[in-house]
Order: C-alpha cells, then sequence, then structure tokens
C-alpha cells in the first residue's frame, strides 16, 4: 500500500497519476523520497539530528506552548476562554506531523505513529460539522482572537490566516497519507478544503478573498493530483487569478496587481516564494503558459539582483520583505529560514518545468548554505533571520513564540531525499551528489542505484547502476555552475581567480565525452548491472565578488569551495574579523577538522591587520585567518562573524583605539544580546541605513526607559552622542519624545548634566548634547518611548 501511495504523489509535487486527468502535469517527474534511502556522513547526520531531535522537540513545544490545548478548548467552546498566541499557531501541529511523516517513511516509529494519532484525534475533535477548523475562532466564536474578525473569513486577507492554516494542515495530512496509509487527517483535511471551497469564492454568498499568506494554492493543487478533485484544482486557480482585484492590494502580500502582471519579486518574502510555488504548479496542471512567463520573469529578478550569495532571500526585517533591487545589506540581512525553503520549494518546481540545471544551482546553494544555517547541527537552535555578519547579537535561540521557522525546518529537513534525482521517460536525472541506495523508476522499469561520495568536502562521486535486466536509458549529471565558472546564473556574483576548473566522467573506468546541454552531462547507453559512473569535479576555494550596484560588499568578497559559502568567525581567530583584509591575490590552505562541529574542511589564509595607534596613525599586522562554512556559525557562542572580507582599503575597517564607551560596561531597562552593538563604533550613514547593528527597548511603547556606562575608573566626560534608529513607516521604533542626560555623583545619585548646548532629537543624523565637565564613574541616558512606539539607538559615544 506505501508503495502505491509513493507512486501517487511525491512530497512536493505533482505526480503521473494526474496524467489520466485533464494535463500531463510537470513535464518532469520527481522521484519519491521514500524511493531514497540517505546514508550519506553529512545529511545523515541531519536526517538523524531530525529525527532524534528536532521532531521530538517541536512536539513537545507544541504541548508545552498550548498547541494542543487549543483544539481542545476548540472541541469545548466557550466565552470565557481567553484566546491567545498567533492566529496560525495550529500550523506549528501541521508541519511537526508532516516532518514526522516523512521521517517514518525511512524509519518506521510505532510508538510515534501511535503518538500522531492521538494528536489527530483531538484535531478531529476540533472540528466545526460544515469542516471548518480554525482554532482562534472556534474556541470562543463571541471573542475569537482579534486578528480573526467577527466573521469567517473577513480578515483573510489581512491577519486571520484561516487559508494558511488549511494550506498547511494539506501538506502535512498528505504526508501522513503517504507515510501511513491512514486517511484520518487526511479526511479532516478535505472536510476543511470542501468548506473553503463552498464558502470563499466570487458567486453571491461567498467571501470574495485570497490568502494574505499563501500555501493554499500550492496544497490544494496537491490534493487535486492525490484525489482527482477538479475543484481543488479551480480553488488555487481562483485564488491566484483573483489576486490584485481585492480588498487589499499591497506589495506586501503580492497582491499590488494581478499575478500575470508582477516581475519583480516584492514583500513578504516567504509569501512570494509560497506563491510562486504555487503559481508553477497550477501552471503544471493547466498549461497556462503566462503563469510560466510570469514566474520566469520574477526569478529573473530575485537571481539577477536579489539573491544573496548564500542562496538566502528577503534582505530586510521591514516586513520580512524583499529589498529594492541590489538592497542586500549584510549585518541586517533577513534571509528568514522560512524563505529559504520557499526558495528551495520554488526552484524545484521551476527544474521540473523546463529541466535546466540551473534551478538546481540555486536550490543546491540555498539548501547547504543559507537553509541549514537557519538549524543547529544538534537539531535543537534555530535562526529565524540568517545575516551575513555579526557582532554578536545574533544566537541560535531554543524556539520561538511565532515557530514558524523551527516547525518548517522540522517538516523540510525529512524531504531532502526526494531532491536528489528526477525522471523524464527514459531520462534518469542526477541532481544532488549524497551517498544514498535508491529503486527509481525509468521508462516503467526499475532502475537501483548506489551513489557514494563525500561531497560537499571533495568533488567525487561514484554511481553504481543496477538494472533488473539490460536497459536502455539517458542517466544526466548536472555540472554544477561553480564547476562551470558561473556562481550564479546570472551577474549578480562573479569569481575573480580566474581559476578554470575541470570535470571528468567516466564509465567503469574509461572517459566518456558528452556535449552539455541544459547544464547535463548526458551518457545514453544500454545499461547493465554492475555499470560503475565515476564523476569528478575540481573542488578548490575560489575568490567572489558582487556586481558593483550592491552597495553592501563594494571593495569586499567572499569565499566558497564547492557548494559551500565560507565565513570567519570569532572563536577560529584571536583579532576582530570584521578588520581583517585579504590579499587581491590571496592563496588558501583547505585542512580537514574531523572532530570540528561534526567534522568541516576549514579554510585559512594570509591578511593584514589595520589598527589606529595612539597618533592616530594606521598601523599594519599579519596574521592568518581561518574560515568555516557558513552553515555551520554561531555554535560555540556569540561573537563576530563575516561572510564578506575586505580586499580593498575602500571596504577596511581599521581598530579603533579605545574610548570611554567601547571599554564601559553597558546597562539598560531592557537587557537584550544587541545591546552591544551601541558601542561598536559603527554609526549609520543616514537615517535609512540598516546595515549596521542597532539596539532598541522593543515591545515597549510610551515608557521611560534608560541605559547606561560604567566605567573602572572615575573618567572626565563633557558630550555625549547619539544616533538614533527610527525605522518609520513599517517598523516598531521612533525617535524618542525626549532623553535627558545623567551622571552618577560620589554619593551614588543620579544628576541631571549642565548641558551648554540644546538637546535635539533627529534620526539620521549625529545627536550631540555638550555639558559642563563632570567627574564620574557613570553615565546614564533617560528617554521617554513615543506613545504606541520604542525606540532604538544605533550608537551612543562619550566625550
Amino acid at each position: 500500500m506505501k508503495n502505491f501511495l509513493s507512486l501517487i504523489l511525491v512530497v512536493l509535487c505533482l505526480s503521473a497519476n494526474a496524467q489520466d486527468k485533464q494535463t500531463a502535469g510537470y513535464p518532469i517527474s520527481p522521484v519519491p523520497f521514500t524511493a531514497v534511502k540517505v546514508t550519506d556522513s553529512f545529511w545523515g547526520q541531519r536526517l538523524k539530528a531530525s529525527r532524534e531531535t528536532t521532531i521530538p522537540l517541536a512536539f513537545s513545544k507544541c504541548e508545552e506552548t498550548g498547541r494542543y490545548e487549543n483544539f481542545v478548548h476548540a472541541a469545548h467552546p466557550s466565552d470565557t476562554i481567553k484566546v491567545t498566541g498567533f492566529s496560525f499557531d495550529d500550523t506549528d501541529v501541521y508541519k511537526t506531523i508532516e516532518g514526522a511523516s516523512y521521517s517514518m517513511q525511512t524509519y518506521p516509529d510505532p510508538k510515534l505513529d501511535k503518538y500522531i494519532d492521538s494528536v489527530l484525534t483531538i484535531v478531529a475533535a476540533a472540528q466545526e460539522p460544515d469542516g471548518y477548523l480554525y482554532t482562534s475562532r472556534t474556541m470562543n466564536p463571541a471573542h475569537p482572537h482579534e486578528w480573526a474578525g467577527e466573521h469567517r473569513w473577513e480578515k483573510e486577507e489581512d491577519l486571520s490566516h484561516e487559508l494558511y492554516d488549511l494550506g498547511h494542515m494539506i501538506e502535512g495530512a498528505i504526508a501522513h497519507y503517504q507515510a501511513t496509509g491512514k486517511r484520518n487527517f487526511l479526511d479532516i483535511s478535505e472536510k476543511f478544503a470542501d468548506c473553503a471551497v463552498r464558502e470563499v469564492g466570487p458567486n453571491p454568498g461567498q467571501a470574495t478573498v485570497v490568502p494574505g499568506h499563501q500555501i493554499a494554492e500550492m496544497a490544494m493543487a496537491k490534493l487535486y493530483v492525490l484525489t482527482g478533485k477538479k475543484e481543488y484544482l479551480d480553488f488555487a486557480k481562483y485564488l491566484l487569478d483573483e489576486r490584485g482585484h481585492t480588498t487589499i492590494k499591497s506589495e506586501y502580500s503580492q497582491s499590488h496587481r494581478p499575478v500575470l502582471e508582477q516581475d519583480e519579486a516584492v514583500g513578504h518574502a516567504v509569501r512570494a516564494a509560497y506563491m510562486y510555488t504555487g503559481m508553477a504548479d497550477v501552471a503544471a496542471l493547466t498549461g497556462d503558459t503566462a503563469y510560466i512567463h510570469a514566474i520566469d520573469r520574477i526569478w529573473d529578478n530575485i537571481v539577477g539582483k536579489k539573491l544573496y550569495i548564500t542562496g538566502g532571500i528577503g534582505a530586510t526585517g521591514h516586513g520580512e520583505a524583499f529589498g529594492e533591487n541590489y538592497e542586500l545589506p549584510n549585518m541586517s540581512a533577513y534571509c528568514e529560514t522560512c524563505a529559504a525553503i520557499g526558495n528551495v520549494y520554488m526552484n524545484y518546481r521551476l527544474f521540473l518545468l523546463h529541466g535546466e540545471s540551473k534551478y538546481f544551482d540555486v536550490l543546491e546553494r540555498t539548501l547547504y548554505n543559507g537553509l541549514i544555517s537557519g538549524i543547529s547541527l544538534d537539531g535543537d537552535g534555530f535562526f529565524y533571520p540568517n545575516p551575513l555578519e555579526s557582532i554578536g547579537q545574533h544566537q541560535r535561540q531554543a524556539w520561538f513564540g511565532c515557530a514558524c521557522c523551527p516547525s518548517n525546518v522540522c517538516r523540510f529537513i525529512p524531504s531532502l531525499p526526494g531532491y536528489i534525482y528526477a525522471v523524464h521517460d527514459n531520462d534518469l536525472y542526477v541532481n544532488l551528489f549524497m551517498s544514498n541506495t535508491s529503486e527509481i523508476e525509468v521508462d516503467k522499469k526499475l532502475v537501483s542505484l548506489t551513489q557514494s561520495t563525500k561531497y560537499p568536502w571533495n568533488g567525487d562521486i561514484e554511481l553504481e547502476v543496477a538494472p533488473k535486466k539490460k536497459q536502455n536509458f539517458n542517466l544526466k549529471i548536472r555540472i554544477p555552475g561553480w564547476v562551470l565558472g558561473e556562481v550564479v546564473p546570472s551577474d549578480l556574483y562573479a569569481f575573480t581567480d580566474k581559476k578554470k576548473l575541470s570535470y571528468s566522467v567516466k564509465v567503469n573506468d574509461e572517459t566518456v565525452e558528452s556535449e552539455l546541454k541544459d547544464g547535463y552531462f548526458t551518457i545514453g547507453r544500454s545499461w547493465k548491472k554492475g555499470d560503475k559512473v565515476s564523476i569528478h569535479f575540481d573542488m578548490e576555494p575560489r575568490t567572489v565578488k558582487a556586481h558593483p550596484l550592491v552597495e553592501a560588499d563594494q571593495g569586499k568578497i567572499s569565499i566558497e569551495r564547492g557548494p559551500v559559502v565560507y565565513c570567519a568567525e570569532w572563536p577560529d581567530n584571536d583579532f576582530s574579523v570584521l578588520n581583517a583584509i585579504v590579499p587581491q591575490k590571496p592563496k588558501f590552505k583547505v585542512e580537514s577538522k574531523p572532530d570540528l562541529l561534526y567534522g568541516l574542511n576549514m579554510i585559512s589564509t594570509d591578511v593584514q591587520l589595520l589598527s589606529y595607534n595612539e597618533a592616530g596613525k594606521i598601523e599594519v599586522k599579519d596574521a592568518e585567518l581561518h574560515m568555516i562554512p557558513y552553515y555551520a556559525w554561531a555554535h560555540r557562542g556569540s561573537g563576530e562573524m563575516a561572510v564578506w572580507l575586505a580586499n580593498e582599503i575602500s571596504a577596511s575597517r581599521p581598530v579603533q583605539q579605545p574610548t570611554i564607551a567601547s571599554e564601559s560596561k553597558i546597562d539598560a531597562s531592557h537587557l537584550v544580546k544587541a545591546i552591544s552593538s551601541i558601542n561598536d563604533g559603527l554609526v549609520p550613514k543616514d537615517e535609512n541605513d540598516r546595515t549596521v547593528p542597532y539596539y532598541h527597548w522593543w515591545p515597549k511603547e510610551g515608557t521611560t526607559e534608560w541605559i547606561s556606562y560604567e566605567f573602572e575608573e572615575e573618567k572626565t566626560v563633557s558630550s555625549s552622542t547619539v544616533y538614533w534608529y527610527d525605522d518609520a513607516p513599517w517598523g516598531g521604533c521612533r525617535i524618542p519624545e525626549w532623553y535627558k542626560v545623567y551622571y552618577k555623583d560620589t554619593t551614588g545619585e543620579w544628576v541631571a548634566v549642565e548641558n551648554t548646548s540644546d538637546y535635539i532629537v533627529k534620526k539620521g543624523i549625529a545627536n550631540e548634547l555638550s555639558f559642563k565637565p563632570v567627574k564620574t564613574t557613570a553615565i546614564k541616558l533617560e528617554i521617554k518611548l513615543p506613545e504606541k512606539y520604542a525606540t532604538g539607538i544605533f550608537e551612543w559615544s562619550l566625550d
């Protein structure tokens, strides 16, 4: 039964079963993850951590944080229940079940299976008779969640997330059905889907809305493939076609114009990536080429102007959104983990549509860098944003109140085996390189494959091919763009070292030749059991520069080797990695570190360090810089990290002489890790600069707060300079209503300074206050936060 189901549906797209319906679906068919068993040391460790740590942790957090209790309350609604949390908290349960279901396909677990059934009993009890299941409303219909609105679907385009909940329910239910053959979750999701189809639409009596947060589109397309019910596909297409025509028209939710007219990636990056994925699904099932043209235009914009070197997307925390073209800051980069997962989904669908390796080049870059950086190696620590530079204000967290990223990565990692291979008639695609065994149906005949490799640490891959009997088919091996001298499939990044890497392919120890087509090396032959394919990719450290319009990266380079982007981090270097300058022609040393962070290759090179001496002159010192893969940073405590490193004087940051502020102990009324940013010497160039770190009092509003410097010994101070952080109009911080400067007198009391210049409160400039000199051991700012807003500080210096 399970094998039959796995052939009907694959985890992320549409199977050959749809060919019996109105369309052929995707031209290329994915290989179900259930047909592939990963034996790889690199990915095996990740899958083991997911199975043994992340999934159990996610279930325990659902228990601890009241996710299950919400369903219990919804089964027994009352107007005395206080609805708290987020309106989309139900999805954490659905996503965790999805991840657990993928895992159980490879590692059956009767105890886990029974646990999931017990959870689904609670979920089923919460469903209303007509199929509606949204605990944020159902547990207290008289006083639902403040984001829910008084009536169903009323705030769907804004904050309610009802269709988002449905989408994740369907995704989880299909995975569970695929893994177990049970219909208990699938029946719940179909019942809710039928409710949505009845109640949302263009007809009289229906709610004419589109999802505020997309995912229902791709989920409904997937449900259509499984069930054959065309109303689900029609509904998915309606949700896309109606976009840009309803009440809310906003770039934030990609509803600013009809989807077929969009040509730039804008707004919330996760919502955008899910929508583009849904467009690909609907295009494949309906044959609507206009959808494909629209996605292609948007993909060109992302890869050409809005993609981080790590494969991350979404430059700004303001709206968790794409920035302007070429706006790719490093310190403040958002690059949400969920957005990286969405980027994988989108590029996978585009490969299935077009059959070109460039989509897997982007997918692989995202996978090895910007995606797995979002979860710790042990599987129990998470990043929401994934910045490319830090001064120590970023740490992985055990969980989040808004838990979309932990639960999302929980469901993604176990699905990884499904991305390695794909088929089309008698073509067998090898897209990712990791040790595994698999049984794949090629031209309706089973072929066994065994892949052995130490990728990404070296570029040698062995494939053992074993058809049941001699069989003619084409083995199509992806030759990664990084081998061919292309960082990404655009001019956004380029290698600077002029190295020419090569590759070779052998069959049974004899070299074979093939002209690359769409990035694939094709071997067409009559295959027999025991045939061996040997693939070699040269793999060396490479230096990369960004497009001249990427302001944040000018005068800098990044270093990568194979698919892995590297970073310099504080535990491996006894100097500030932000101050290092890499030579114009660096030489690299690669060293295997099997005992460091589950095993990795470290890259080292000579650098120079600049600093100001007491006379204000530049001094130069030689040092050796050590780098680790970006995905592995922030496992050894908080400190500096940088992906982009200066290799021109214009981009250097010479070490400043110590100042009163930099040597002070900081205290505040609101202590967070980012507090270290206020005396790091980094100041914004203007009010819109988001490239430097800041401290803030959010979520406090309208209160009087304080921050102080304490000195080791008495200092004479006569001026204070503050750079305020204000992220209007979208963010939650504004300049303060007022502030005052105090010093601590000899009795330990705080006394206001006698200012000799006026207090000014302006953003984007230095707010300098002069006062009569005071001898003191501490200085304090007292700040009045504006009504309904917090306040933040980029930098606070003293003289």
